[in-house]
């Protein structure tokens, strides 16, 4: 039962072992805060937030003002251990931890997924992230592009690296959802700064139909 699960904060260099070891992406994301899921003593679920490293996605919410007030939910894992609606739970219970308001993540299409548990915590689909080019460097492929492009034209990429090894990769689209971590007051201010249209949840496709996160029953990790 999810009444002996429980929510805290952890260390980073834990929570950032364990997604390494764990999320198929298996590479460390930004981290301003880090949240374990115990049951009993045992970590059996991590959650991070941090500043997404993209200045256009902080500002594209809602607007300049509001652009430091952003985190980014970059990484869940949970144990198959824990019962049914353990994301959705631990989602839950980590805002408590929160010292932004407004809160954004994605669901990867290259693993197949919706972002259904967003949708069971009643987050804002504003559809999808747009097409894009990302820049590698031959031999730093292990390291997510910001760490070594960060807000440098392909221009200054090619220059600093090399024509010849410089490439450059489509990066899949993801759904892209939203999240008002605040009173009601200050959600109904945040909804009319948002600059993303607010459009009806994805399904999902089961047996060659679409069925609603309802009639599925369950909430893939």
């Amino acid at each position: 039962m999810l009444q002996d699960y429980h929510v805290k904060p952890i260390d980073k260099k834990i929570a950032i072992d364990i997604v390494i070891q764990n999320h198929y992406l298996h590479r460390k994301p930004p981290c301003s805060i880090s949240l374990g899921l115990f049951h009993n003593e045992d970590i059996v679920g991590v959650i991070t937030y941090g500043v997404p490293p993209s200045h256009t996605l902080l500002k594209g919410i809602c607007g300049e003002d509001e652009s430091q007030n952003v985190y980014e939910l970059n990484r869940l894992w949970v144990s198959d251990s824990v019962p049914k609606n353990g994301e959705s739970f631990f989602i839950s219970q980590s805002f408590k931890f929160l010292d932004k308001e407004i809160i954004v993540s994605f669901a990867d299409t290259s693993q197949n997924h919706v972002g259904i548990v967003y949708q069971a915590t009643n987050w804002i689909y504003t559809g999808m992230s747009a097409k894009f080019k990302d820049p590698k460097v031959r031999g730093l492929e292990h390291m997510h592009h910001a760490t070594y492009a960060n807000r440098m034209t392909n221009k200054e990429l090619i220059d600093k690296f090399g024509e010849d090894n410089v490439y450059f990769v489509e990066r899949p689209r993801k759904h892209r959802y939203i999240y008002f971590n605040a009173n009601k007051r200050k959600r109904k201010e945040l909804m009319k700064k948002l600059k993303y249209k607010q459009l009806d949840y994805p399904k999902i496709e089961k047996q060659g139909r679409m069925l609603p996160p309802v009639e599925l029953g369950f909430l893939p990790r």
